[in-house]
């Protein structure tokens, strides 16, 4: 695995036997089982108490200029004049087509600044699209391996904040700049497990320092280092779109369920015609939830049936839920359809059937603000 990217936590990893695989072209945590934890267990500390992870991977692009704000918002879905300096907004970079290129969090420093996290994977393509169609005046510069990013998750997370002395009392998509031992960090109250919780942004050279010092107070709050594979669990539990499965350039947002995402009075953003027709139209097929009624657990593109055992959609995320001890997952399923919640459909498993109730996640209570 030596031409995956690393962070700059590798070696913290290693020292904690962490289970290394790649993850959108970087080699990154699992799990840390080998030393006490595991995903159920990492799952549960960030339910219930506070989990840390190293999420460094994500990109990193700053967009700025005089007007960069208002490019931006020509460009990405979500409307930047809903929110003000100081707030971030989750968002979309779609193309032409109304597919999703990638969905990213956008930080708006002033109107002259954006700073935007997408998808690892995706950072490059978002940063040349970006780039591609900026004006005079205005850069867009990939910050990838300029900075990392911690997350800590969970009921006890602002817990942990205080006892290192960094603010916690921000508001739900909200970010302050402060400083930790001297050295600038961003604090931005976002996530992607459904706790409350925080993503914080410190320098690449300054990120073990702060891991270091997050390890220690977290463990004492009953909490632990988390993997990559709880935090797919996490997002999985709340229904949270992961880019490549439940959105992608052939899942439009509007078909994932992202229609909240997207300025719609708006006069401009990539995809806008296209999603426009699709929004009058009706998207034909509609990402739902499926909670399994039987030992089986969904899996990404397993063929989803109805009672006539006809094929209605696909599934395109699945785990097992370590919260509701069974099986869950999401699914595209046809418009035509018409299921709703509480209806029994099955999957395909292996040329078996296997019973699923449809859902509208979240499938567990979520408690991020």
């Amino acid at each position: 695995m030596s031409d995956l990217e690393r962070s700059p936590l590798y070696d913290r990893h290693v020292a904690l036997a962490a289970k290394l695989a790649d993850f959108g072209g970087w080699e990154m945590p699992i799990e840390y089982a080998a030393s006490g934890g595991g995903v159920l267990r990492e799952h549960a500390a960030v339910r219930e108490a506070v989990g840390l992870f190293d999420v460094s991977h994500l990109g990193k692009a700053r967009v700025r200029g005089g007007g960069a704000a208002q490019f931006v918002n020509d460009c990405l879905s979500n409307d930047l004049g809903r929110i003000a300096p100081g707030q971030a907004q989750y968002t979309l970079c779609c193309d032409d087509s109304g597919g999703v290129v990638d969905d990213l969090i956008a930080y708006l420093i002033s109107p002259d600044e954006v700073f935007l996290v997408p998808n690892a994977a995706n950072t490059a393509l978002v940063v040349r699209r970006l780039a591609a169609a900026a004006p005079s005046g205005v850069e867009v510069v990939d910050n990838h391996h300029n900075y990392g990013v911690l997350a800590v998750q969970g009921p006890r997370s602002a817990e942990a904040l205080d006892r290192l002395g960094l603010p916690a009392e921000i508001d739900y998509m909200a970010y302050t700049d402060a400083d930790y031992g001297d050295r600038p960090v961003r604090i931005c109250r976002t996530g992607y497990t459904g706790e409350h919780g925080y993503e914080l942004i410190p320098s690449w050279d300054d990120t073990p320092a702060l891991w270091d010092a997050l390890v220690v107070v977290v463990r004492a709050l009953g909490g632990m280092p988390a993997g990559l594979a709880a935090r797919d669990t996490l997002r999985t539990e709340m229904g949270y779109p992961l880019h490549g499965q439940d959105l992608s350039l052939d899942i439009s947002p509007l078909q994932a369920r992202l229609s909240w995402a997207v300025g719609w009075k708006k006069p401009r953003f990539w995809g806008r015609t296209k999603l426009l027709a699709e929004k009058e139209a009706g998207p034909v097929r509609t990402l739902w939830g499926i909670t399994a009624l039987d030992r089986n657990i969904p899996r990404p593109h397993m063929t989803v049936l109805d009672a006539a055992d006809a094929t209605i959609g696909e599934v395109t995320s699945g785990t097992f839920s370590p919260t509701l001890k069974q099986g869950i997952g999401l699914a595209l399923i046809n418009t035509v359809a018409g299921v709703a919640p509480e209806d029994e459909i099955r999957l395909d498993v292996r040329g078996r059937r296997s019973d699923v109730q449809v859902t509208r996640p979240p499938f567990v209570p979520a408690h991020v603000r």
